[in-house]
């Protein structure tokens, strides 16, 4: 049985993208989502990042990004905390360990940006088991004319035992594209695959802070175990 996320790529190769047309970098990093950490419960992200709030209700900027109703924040062990199978495994940006984003129905979940963006974007994934890809189009949750598609290759799965995660590390992608887009496809197994600081403005996802690299191996071992994203959540409750 495989891993999967909620229980307790090879890394694909960062694309070149055009010059950015933002002002400033956007980092979508889900932290927040949560009222409190660790969590054990699922909490769609929905209007977090959209001027309204998550299934929990909380709220986050409003950077007009919207997400479908599939999208989940997951959370991701720490050296202190154990709540799911996944892990940033200490690497990245030290205010975005402990939540992530994932799917369990479907295939694929959507970002919506109804305002539209350029260029391209960036962002981190763990999907040790089966590949994933993303796919930008023009129209909303998918329509319209397809912009750009990119294959998500396996990930690692080889951070210390002490963070207790299947998957971790994350490894580092972006895609390019001309035109305008106005939602993002991320794709692959449900309860399999989780994203995180999808960066608009920069080809390296989350560019500020840590400079620890990002591992990024030619090839990786499927695991044979069998945990899965969803047994990224641990099952206990949390006080």
């Amino acid at each position: 049985m495989k891993s999967s996320l909620l229980s307790g790529a090879a890394g694909a190769i960062l694309l070149a993208m055009a010059s950015q047309t933002q002002a400033a970098t956007i980092v979508l990093d889900f932290e927040g989502i949560y009222e409190t950490y660790p969590s054990n419960s699922s909490a769609t992200v929905g209007g977090f990042y959209n001027g309204g709030t998550s299934s929990v209700g909380t709220s986050g900027t409003n950077y007009g990004v919207e997400f479908s109703g599939n999208a989940l924040a997951v959370c991701l062990n720490t050296l202190e905390t154990s709540c799911s199978n996944g892990s940033r495994g200490g690497l990245g940006n030290p205010a975005s360990q402990q939540t992530a984003l994932f799917f369990v129905e479907g295939t694929e979940t959507f970002m919506n940006v109804a305002a539209g963006f350029t260029t391209g974007f960036s962002f981190f994934y763990s999907s040790v088991n089966v590949a994933g890809s993303i796919s930008v189009y023009d129209g909303l949750n998918g329509t319209g004319a397809l912009l750009a598609t990119l294959a998500l290759g396996v990930t690692a799965s080889n951070c210390s035992s002490e963070y207790n995660a299947p998957f971790c590390p994350f490894a580092a992608s972006g895609i390019g594209f001309e035109g305008l887009a106005k939602s993002v496809s991320f794709a692959g197994a449900g309860n399999q695959i989780a994203f995180d600081d999808v960066t608009f403005g920069s080809v390296t996802p989350d560019p500020d802070p840590d400079p620890s690299p990002v591992p990024v191996p030619a090839a990786f071992p499927m695991l044979a175990g069998g945990l899965g994203l969803l047994s990224m959540l641990r099952r206990r409750k949390v006080k």
